[in-house]
């Protein structure tokens, strides 16, 4: 069946085909009522059809439609909407303008190191999320995962997907995933766990990184049996100039074993994140997934979701000083606050020090709650080289409630914390 191009569908102007697949069309739609253009997934039932095709059909819609309203993160595709029709049903979707991975997939279209390692960092970022609402993809490969026009990333099409319970395990469907991209388990038709995720972003990587798969046949039983018992080339084996750590990552990911795979999303981004610091020696620019992982690893944003992190990165700005820099002025006015992310201050106050703060910590938070620009009460010197993130107090109040209720959390326990300090600093002095 063919789903003629109409001028509505459902209180949707249709603007023009953007996509098709094995089991749906895509269109560009504008949303009347949110006004925002929106992507529209149309899928068509065909009674005379291969009853096998239908069912899988109606599985990929049914997948997708339960997570209506459900992912809602920066780097997920976000499903707004699902209707039932006796012909035909549909997703209203996320527009996202950009292409897919695919186009990005061979050898003379690579994107540069660091890209590759930050699209797979918020892959993962995106996946943990998925998982943690009992969500495993089992369709993982560069034409699943989106490249925005502005360089952002994003997981798509959850119609493989299904809702994973702790305490039951979940069998294999025949058809679901793409052979390539498969685990092991997945062509044994066992249960499947996150690793099997795991296995096909690690492969999506192998890709992205060298232009081709780690096995190539000529039919799926040769394929099968490559995945089964083959070990891969390491992907500097096909491009030189990759560090080792993505060697070992990819590997890693891709083990035959899930055992031997990274144990959760957790430890396999913090594993990546170690690339960061290699390609940095090699003269790339600090990404925005880095500066991501090393807010996620500090005490301070750890009442923070992924949406408010995502959302503290994009308003930050990071800035090295040099020793002896004064970055606060008893005196002047600012409505910067900081956190330091390497090096060491001091605190002063009228030449007298009063404290050290280490990398963690945070100054100047005070502004935030002034109404207006305030004047510094004390002086903050670098002893070091450091690393600060610079936030301004007008663009923290411009941010989600639900960043500012994080950052209101934080900053209430740095305050109780410091107080506790002085008490036992009081109470020391008294007994002197």
């Amino acid at each position: 069946m063919k789903f003629e191009l109409q001028e509505q569908l459902g209180k949707y102007p249709l603007l023009r085909e953007i996509g098709s697949g094995a089991t749906s069309s895509v269109y560009l739609a504008r949303d009347p009522f949110g006004g925002r253009d929106v992507a529209i997934k149309v899928f068509l039932f065909d009674r005379d059809a291969d009853p096998q095709d239908e069912r899988m059909k109606h599985k990929a819609f049914v997948a997708e439609a339960a997570l209506a309203g459900r992912l809602n993160h920066p780097h997920i595709v976000e499903i707004y909407d699902a209707v039932v029709e006796p012909d035909h049903s549909y997703l209203v979707m996320e527009y996202v303008p950009g292409a897919t991975l695919e186009a990005h997939a061979r050898v003379s279209s690579l994107l540069p190191l660091h890209k590759v390692v930050e699209i797979v960092f918020k892959s993962i970022r995106a996946l943990e999320y998925a998982f943690t609402h009992g969500i495993i993809h089992r369709d993982i490969k560069p034409g699943n995962i989106l490249l925005s026009d502005k360089g952002e990333t994003k997981v798509s099409d959850f119609g493989a997907s299904f809702q994973h319970r702790p305490g039951h395990t979940t069998t294999q469907v025949a058809g679901v995933g793409s052979p390539a991209y498969m685990s092991p388990e997945q062509v044994r038709m066992e249960p499947l766990t996150q690793q099997t995720d795991i296995y096909s972003l690690g492969v999506t990587m192998y890709r992205l990184l060298t232009g081709r798969l780690p096995y190539y046949a000529n039919h799926q039983a040769a394929l099968a049996h490559a995945i089964l018992y083959k070990d891969p080339p390491a992907p500097a084996t096909l491009r030189p100039e990759l560090p080792e750590v993505l060697d070992r990552i990819v590997l890693k990911a891709m083990a035959k074993k899930p055992s031997e795979r990274y144990a959760s999303w957790l430890e396999f981004g913090k594993e990546l994140s170690q690339a960061f610091t290699v390609l940095r020696l090699v003269g790339a620019t600090v990404t925005d997934s880095e500066k991501f992982s090393e807010l996620r690893s500090m005490t301070f944003f750890e009442d923070f979701g992924d949406v408010a992190l995502w959302e503290v990165v994009r308003i930050a700005t990071w800035t090295t000083v040099t020793p002896g820099s004064v970055i606060i002025r008893e005196g002047d006015e600012s409505e910067a606050f900081y956190l330091l992310v390497k090096g060491e201050v001091a605190v002063t106050l009228e030449d007298n020090e009063l404290a050290k703060i280490q990398p963690g910590g945070c100054f100047g938070e005070m502004v935030y709650f002034a109404r207006r620009q305030g004047r510094r009460t004390t002086t903050v010197t670098a002893r070091s080289k450091v690393t600060v993130v610079e936030i301004r107090a007008s663009a923290l109040r411009n941010a989600t409630d639900a960043c500012q209720n994080a950052f209101n959390k934080a900053v209430a326990r740095v305050l109780i914390e410091r107080l506790a300090q002085t008490n036992k600093l009081l109470a020391q002095a008294v007994r002197r």
